[in-house]
């Protein structure tokens, strides 16, 4: 059954609306923006994990980013991720248990994402491009995880931003390479085919080492930017 939310989205999308209509899904959409930033605003530098919800504790992807999320919270930086299961749960578990602080940005979908319970602070939001927003705002690098439609296309959106200038060149780092071989043959077909050039190659890293990565955050992310990472923030909950 489709809930009011779908139904107003659905309409949103079918094309042009009355001008009542159109001024009340941005006013709609302009009120959710300032209760995400009033919430987040104190979070401080993070670093934004990028994965599916589909795998399972037991799952080596699960344990891997667990294990990257607490060697960057470390470095101070907060770990935010969209605040479900899977491999957001795993980045979320992972820093709290180095002692370092976590963020969720969770999507309200047809079947409910359970927030994961290694949260000191989250939002839910209705729409994608709403997450999107602030899971870029508030990070100076990116882990890419494996994952699927959605992960990938966080992943796009943050590199077309850097790309076009209209964010910062953080740190992206592209996790497994395996699994991801097939991506960056086909990016690399991109620069062979002429759609993207050389210089766009440099915008990611990809790695299956996670003290690589962590230098490489350092070097480009802390030093390049001046960061001094601490935890600036207190567990109120949601609201």
């Amino acid at each position: 059954m489709i809930n009011q939310n779908e139904k107003a989205e659905i309409k949103f999308l079918e094309g042009p609306q009355s001008r009542f209509a159109e001024l009340k899904f941005i006013a709609s959409t302009l009120l959710e923006l300032i209760r995400c930033f009033r919430k987040l605003y104190s979070i401080g530098p993070c670093i934004t994990f990028f994965g599916s919800a589909r795998f399972s504790e037991d799952h080596p992807y699960y344990e891997f980013a667990r294990k990257a999320a607490g060697e960057y919270a470390k470095l101070g930086f907060t770990i935010m991720t969209g605040g479900g299961p899977g491999l957001m749960e795993a980045a979320n578990r992972g820093a709290k248990e180095a002692g370092g602080k976590s963020v969720g940005c969770n999507i309200k979908l047809p079947i409910d994402q359970n927030l994961n319970s290694y949260l000191d602070k989250w939002v839910q939001v209705k729409h994608f491009f709403v997450r999107k927003i602030l899971l870029v705002k508030y990070s100076f690098a990116f882990i890419v995880m494996p994952g699927g439609f959605g992960t990938m296309d966080e992943y796009f959106e943050s590199l077309t931003l850097m790309q076009t200038g209209k964010i910062r060149n953080f740190p992206i780092i592209i996790f497994n390479t395996p699994y991801h071989k097939a991506l960056i043959e086909h990016i690399n077909s991109m620069k062979q085919q002429g759609t993207i050039n050389e210089l766009d190659l440099k915008l990611f890293m990809v790695t299956d080492d996670i003290e690589q990565a962590r230098l490489f955050i350092i070097e480009h992310s802390i030093k390049r930017y001046g960061l001094k990472p601490k935890f600036q923030f207190e567990n109120e909950g949601c609201f």
